[in-house]
């Protein structure tokens, strides 16, 4: 499993629109998914450690960004053939073991994550209310372990100031995950 750092906030750069399948019978597009203050964009999955380390701290600032206007959604685009944890059924049961704040949807085709130059998961695009990226950086300072519990909400912190003003901090640092399970072409 390759650990992969994600490239930095090209500001201002549109939010790509798409139409996904989501655990829970709906179907989402960026209409539907943004909030009246914004919509952060995240690439994630099942099996990832990075993601593990992390999905507690992430359902709990992302509940707190919805009360601010900012809204989330959750894409998940590997290709669950070698990664089974990853499967459709799988996400069904995470989503509601873990009673997800934010759609978490299916992106089979790969194109989306592709579209948005999506590399890791967890891969965050935190967009304004203009659908312009404000942030392309790391939740905190975990990696495949929880940082400790004092450490600085990176995310959290940037999507509430992009809440607030509508921009993102010209100083972020970069998500680290596991590299996105393309499909063989």
């Amino acid at each position: 499993m390759a650990s992969t750092t994600t490239p930095v906030c090209d500001f201002g750069r549109p939010a790509i629109d798409f139409d996904l399948p989501g655990t829970d019978g709906k179907r989402y597009s960026l209409a539907s998914a943004r909030g009246p203050r914004g919509l952060l964009v995240m690439f994630i999955c099942n099996h990832c450690p990075y993601v593990k380390a992390v999905i507690h701290r992430l359902i709990r600032d992302t509940a707190e960004l919805k009360a601010m206007g900012m809204n989330a959604i959750a894409i998940m685009a590997n290709d669950p053939r070698d990664y089974p944890e990853d499967s459709w059924d799988n996400m069904v049961k995470i989503a509601r073991e873990l009673n997800f704040p934010f759609p978490y949807v299916l992106d089979e085709t790969q194109e989306v994550a592709k579209a948005y130059g999506a590399v890791c998961t967890p891969d965050f695009f935190g967009f304004n209310a203009r659908m312009e990226l404000q942030y392309r950086g790391r939740l905190d300072a975990s990696r495949k372990e929880t940082a400790p519990d004092d450490v600085r909400r990176d995310l959290f912190e940037a999507m509430k100031q992009v809440a607030l003003s509508g921009a993102g901090p010209a100083e972020q640092i970069p998500s680290i995950g596991c590299s996105i399970k393309w499909k063989a072409e």
